[in-house]
């Protein structure tokens, strides 16, 4: 098969979840779960592009959570899971250069699918019309009336249906216009009222759906578990004084007779940062990705460089769990702008603030910095990435 897309159903209002905020935004290892899901398709090489379908009135978590994925406009979903569906398909029918040849359906609060299944279901793909992830029920199973059991169910035969579901595109499109309305909970339901054959194939117990607080905390547990390669990455910068009145350090701008000489903001501190968890990653040093000798870096907002480099390791399927920068400088004081300065890099990397240390020393007024010719940096960043069993 050669063109297929991922459709992301995530218009859900999460009412058992509890809470403000939908559970397919809540935070997951720094990042909302929804991003967790659309990243884990953008990043396997058999699928084109992603489309996620949304709630209109949760627009701004939506923006927030999708920011820098270069994602097409959301499809508005409908009142009920088949109708969003649907209206993602129809949206696919009208794709740019044509509809795919296959689309993988997803729930967007099932973070943790894992590439293997994704692989298994397309493969599925290549000698049936549908193809659904599922694992076999191994638990006894009740019948309950009252409060009381009222019988015990065969548990022979019986699957629990995961996303993602696989599908010729242009077979299940037909079968939800046909079927519209039927009140059918997923999409495998819709292709079987349609008589389509459905594979099984296998999923993972790993790959929940985020449905209840507990289910939250599960998730935590288990990509802890599944993060299990610990990297450490250093980063080192220097930029000299020029004519000014402020600086940039750690995203933020501090009052000083002089400036920051450099190709963009000059924030020796996001520089070095920067290199830190590019270093952890093995790929490369700022420099390598922009190129200070191209014009649309001058003046540019460093947090520009900070977030592509966190982006990389979310791409890997990884996190930053600790950040150490280290300003070397006579003036300006560091002090008073040192809780700003970890708000800041905290917002940016997406972690809490008892992640994030900024510390300052002098060099006793020796060698450049101790004549106040410039500010040097020092960082270290902590990045857990996948484990290679993962």
């Amino acid at each position: 098969m050669s063109s297929c897309i991922a459709l992301i159903v995530a218009a859900g209002s999460g009412e058992r979840f509890g809470g403000e905020k939908p559970k397919q935004y809540l935070t997951l290892a720094g990042r909302p779960l929804l991003r967790h899901t659309v990243a884990a398709f953008l990043a396997h090489p058999a699928v084109t592009a992603v489309q996620v379908v949304y709630q209109p009135a949760h627009r701004a978590y939506y923006d927030e959570a999708t920011a820098g994925l270069g994602l097409p406009e959301p499809v508005p979903g409908g009142a009920t899971r088949q109708d969003s569906g649907r209206l993602g398909l129809e949206r696919l029918a009208c794709w740019p250069g044509g509809a795919p040849e296959t689309v993988l359906i997803h729930d967007g609060a099932r973070p943790l699918v894992d590439p293997g299944t994704i692989t298994r279901v397309l493969a599925a793909l290549e000698r049936v019309p549908a193809a659904i992830a599922a694992v076999p029920v191994f638990d006894t199973l009740k019948r309950g009336e009252d409060g009381l059991t009222a019988g015990t169910v065969d548990r022979a035969g019986l699957w629990q249906a995961q996303t993602p579901q696989g599908f010729h595109f242009q077979t299940i499109l037909e079968a939800h216009r046909r079927l519209a309305g039927a009140g059918l909970t997923d999409d495998a339901a819709v292709a079987e009222q349609a008589g389509l054959s459905v594979a099984l194939v296998p999923g993972s117990p790993d790959n929940i759906k985020v449905t209840t607080p507990d289910d939250l905390e599960r998730a935590h547990r288990l990509l802890g578990v599944s993060l299990t390669d610990v990297r450490v990455g250093l980063g080192f910068d220097v930029h000299r004084f020029a004519e000014g009145d402020s600086v940039m350090l750690c995203g933020v701008s501090v009052p000083h007779r002089h400036r920051l000489e450099g190709h963009s903001d000059a924030d020796v501190a996001l520089h070095a940062l920067t290199d830190a968890i590019l270093g952890a990653i093995g790929a490369g040093d700022i420099g390598s990705h922009f190129p200070p000798s191209e014009p649309c870096w001058r003046g540019a907002d460093s947090t520009v460089f900070l977030r592509h480099a966190v982006e990389l390791v979310r791409t890997r399927g990884g996190v930053i769990g600790h950040v150490d920068v280290t300003l070397i400088c006579e003036r300006p004081k560091i002090g008073p702008h040192r809780a700003a300065m970890v708000a800041r890099l905290a917002e940016v990397l997406g972690i809490a603030e008892d992640r994030v240390s900024v510390k300052a020393t002098t060099t006793e007024r020796l060698g450049f910095t101790g004549r106040e010719e410039g500010i040097a940096a020092q960082a270290a960043a902590t990045v857990v990435l996948p484990g290679s069993a993962r």
